[in-house]
């Protein structure tokens, strides 16, 4: 391994807009509703993005569920790449699927092709770790474009996947076509983090660095405004990750 580890913090309110972009991520992905795997933010929230320092992308997502999205809900998303490209941020996050699980070839070049023409960077978010064949679906995500896939490896966790993620990160290095970045996701943090380096070889990784939000109680509940256990980013958690992947840098240097 040699050189820095690019860490991705997603975050789904102002002030873990504000702690990831103060405690070290490189990149911040802005969703809304972290708890059901990231949803479209809203525009106030992207003008936020936007005055920070750090890049930012987008998540393009209309509604939780499946990534199998109708003509309909195809023309919301591409709406809403504009108005990402509009107050300027980095790029959007997406994804599509057929009902099989393969990536949606169609959907993808259209959505891929409208950021692109807008200046934006594209990321392939966790639809992938559904496909039946992930070297296929490389492939094809290098074929469009796409910048940077997001994947556990096909797995429920990045450290349960790092067999997978190794093969793609391998086939990345080495397959002709497009550069595109391999980042592991989901179950990042201080304590894995190293032994996800070390098992694959990824160069980049995302992480929540959250914690369930106690204050999410009584009436708040009650009514309905608040979901038990939300999470929240943690300044604590961002920190302790950027520091490992730090260390690992350090150590590699000290290594050569």
């Amino acid at each position: 391994m040699t050189g820095p580890v690019l860490l991705e913090i997603c975050v789904d309110t102002a002030d873990g807009l504000e702690i990831a972009a103060t405690c070290g991520a490189d990149r911040i992905e802005l969703c809304a509703s972290l708890g059901i795997g990231g949803l479209t933010p809203s525009l106030g929230m992207m003008r936020l993005a936007a005055v920070i320092k750090c890049p930012t992308r987008a998540m393009i997502r209309p509604r939780q569920g499946d990534f199998t999205y109708s003509p309909a809900e195809l023309a919301m998303m591409r709406h809403d790449i504009d108005a990402v490209a509009d107050v300027g941020l980095e790029g959007v996050v997406l994804g599509a699927n057929l009902e099989n699980g393969e990536l949606d070839a169609a959907a993808l070049a259209e959505l891929a092709a409208h950021a692109k023409a807008a200046g934006l960077k594209v990321t392939l978010h966790r639809s992938f770790d559904l496909v039946p064949d992930p070297l296929a679906a490389l492939a094809l995500a290098r074929s469009l474009g796409i910048d940077s896939i997001l994947t556990s490896g096909c797995a429920m966790s990045a450290i349960e996947g790092t067999d997978v993620i190794a093969r793609l990160v391998e086939a990345a290095r080495t397959q002709a076509g497009n550069p595109i970045e391999i980042m592991a996701g989901v179950g990042v943090s201080y304590r894995t983090v190293g032994e996800i380096l070390r098992r694959t070889g990824v160069r980049a990784v995302h992480g929540s660095c959250s914690l369930v939000d106690t204050q999410a109680t009584g009436d708040t509940v009650r009514f309905g405004f608040a979901v038990p256990g939300h999470r929240r980013t943690d300044v604590t958690l961002v920190t302790q990750l950027r520091q490992a992947l730090s260390q690992v840098a350090d150590n590699t240097v000290g290594a050569k």
